[in-house]
C-alpha cells in the first residue's frame, strides 16, 4: 500500500491539507487513507474562494465514496502546519477509537426551538448505548461523548439553535463554529455526506476512547465606554441607533475613529460586549451598512447596554488556556479548534499573527476561522472554542506520514 502524506497524530487522527483544487497528492492521499479501511469519519473545512461545494462533494465521492463526513465553508483554515486562507482541510478519525453520528437541521429561520430539540433528542437516543446512561438518566461522564455543531453563519439563528441543542443534549458537552464565506457575507455552505445546503446546522455526536477536554478562551477587557441600543431590528441583528444617534457614527465616536474608516480591523480591535450573569460576552460587529446602521454576528435588541472592550494579550491568554488543558490531560495530542475570524484580524492588526500561528503549531490545532462559536449553551463571538484530545499511554506524538 502506498504511503499516505499529511499529519497523523498519536490517537490515529489524520489531517490532510491543500490550497489547490488540482492538487493530485491531496486526493491521492485521501483515497489511500480511505482504502486502508482505518478511518470511519471525516470533518472537512474549505474556502469558497478556491473550492466550490460541488468540488468538495465530487472530490469526496471520487476519493472516498462511502466515507461519512460533514463539511462547511470557512473564513480561514487552521491546519496543523500553518494557518491558511483559501485552503481545504480534511480530518480523518480512526474507526477503532472514534465513532460518530450526525443529523442535519434544515430551515433554521422557520423550524423553531421545539422541533430542533425533538430532532436532536431522537438522534441522541439512537446514538447513545444503554450503558452511557446512569441511574439518574444522565449521560455518564465515563462515556466519553461529545457533540460538535456546524451552523450557517449567515442564518441569524445561532442563539436559538445553540440553546435548543444544549437543551436536547443536556449534559453532553457541545462546541462548534459558524460556517463562513471569506468575509463576503453572501452565502455559506454545509455538506453532509454529499448533500449540499445552507440555512442549516449539522450536529455531530461523537464517542471516543481518547481522553478529551472542551474549553474556550478570549482576551477582551471591558472599558467604561457604554453604548445603549435605542433602535434596532433584532430579527436581522441590525442596530440603527446607539444613544439615540446613528449607530456607525456613535460607535466610531466612542472608539475615537472617523466613521468612514470603520472596517473589520476596527471591529476586531474594539469589540462590543454585553454583561450576562456577571460575565462579559462579545456582540461583534459584522459590517457597516449604507444607511449607517451596523450588522452584528450575535443577537441584539433594544435597550441592551453594550460596553466597548479592548483586546489584550491574545498570545498570552491563549497559551495559558492551552497550558491549563495540557495540565489537565497530561499532554495534548491535537486540538480541534473553532477560532473567530475577528481574532485572526485582530492578531494581524497587532502584528501577532506569527506568534499565534506558532502557538497553534505547537499545540497541533486544526480547524477553521468562524463567524461565531458555540460553547455549551452559548453562541459567542471573538472567542476560541476547542476540544483537546490527549495522548494514549501507548501512543507516540504527531508525525509526518508518507
Amino acid at each position: 500500500m502506498q504511503p499516505i502524506g499529511g499529519m497523523r497524530f498519536g490517537c490515529g487522527v489524520l489531517s490532510l491539507a491543500t490550497d489547490r483544487l488540482d492538487d493530485a497528492k491531496f486526493w491521492t492521499d485521501l483515497s489511500a487513507a480511505y482504502a486502508s479501511d482505518r478511518y470511519g469519519y471525516a470533518l472537512v473545512f474549505f474556502s469558497q474562494t478556491h473550492f466550490t461545494p460541488q468540488n468538495i462533494r465530487d472530490g469526496m465521492a471520487n476519493a472516498a465514496p462511502s466515507l461519512n463526513y460533514a463539511a462547511c465553508s470557512t473564513a480561514g483554515e487552521i491546519g496543523g502546519a500553518e494557518v491558511t486562507f483559501g485552503g481545504l482541510i480534511a480530518i480523518l478519525f480512526p474507526k477503532g477509537d472514534f465513532s460518530f453520528s450526525a443529523v442535519r437541521i434544515q430551515d433554521l429561520k422557520n423550524i423553531g426551538f421545539d422541533r430542533i430539540v425533538s430532532r436532536v433528542t431522537e438522534e441522541k437516543k439512537r446514538f447513545l448505548a444503554e450503558d452511557d446512561i446512569d441511574e439518574d438518566n444522565r449521560v455518564s461522564p465515563t462515556s466519553n461523548v461529545f457533540a460538535i455543531s456546524l451552523i450557517d453563519g449567515l442564518s441569524v439563528a445561532e442563539e436559538t439553535v445553540t440553546a435548543a441543542l444544549h437543551w436536547a443534549l443536556d449534559d453532553v458537552p457541545l462546541l462548534g463554529g459558524s460556517a463562513g464565506d471569506d468575509m463576503r457575507f453572501s452565502e455559506t455552505s454545509l455538506i453532509l455526506n454529499g448533500d449540499i445546503s445552507s440555512d442549516c446546522a449539522i450536529v455531530i455526536m461523537g464517542r471516543t476512547s481518547v481522553p478529551f477536554r472542551i474549553f474556550k478562551t478570549d482576551n477582551f477587557v471591558p472599558t467604561d465606554r457604554k453604548l445603549v441600543v435605542t433602535r434596532s431590528d433584532p430579527e436581522k441583528r441590525i442596530i440603527y441607533e446607539f444613544n439615540a444617534a446613528e449607530a456607525a457614527s456613535e460607535y466610531a465616536r466612542v472608539i475615537g475613529m472617523p466613521p468612514g474608516e470603520l472596517s473589520p480591523m476596527s471591529f476586531a480591535s474594539h469589540p462590543l460586549v454585553v454583561r450576562v450573569g456577571g460575565e462579559y460576552y462579545c456582540r461583534s460587529v459584522q459590517k457597516v451598512n449604507a444607511d449607517g446602521s451596523l450588522s452584528f454576528f450575535c443577537a441584539i435588541d433594544d435597550g441592551i447596554v453594550l460596553t466597548v472592550a479592548e483586546p489584550e494579550g491574545m498570545t498570552a491568554t491563549t497559551r495559558a488556556a492551552f497550558d491549563t488543558v495540557r495540565n489537565d490531560l497530561g499532554d495534548i495530542d491535537f486540538i480541534l479548534g473553532f477560532d473567530c475570524v475577528l481574532r485572526r484580524i485582530d492578531a494581524q492588526n497587532r502584528q501577532a499573527t506569527q506568534r499565534i500561528q506558532s502557538l497553534y503549531r505547537e499545540n497541533n490545532v486544526i480547524g477553521f476561522n468562524t463567524y461565531g462559536e458555540q460553547y455549551h449553551s452559548m453562541h459567542l463571538n471573538q472567542t476560541f472554542t476547542g476540544i483537546a484530545f490527549g495522548v494514549a499511554d501507548d501512543a507516540g506524538g504527531p508525525h509526518e506520514s508518507g
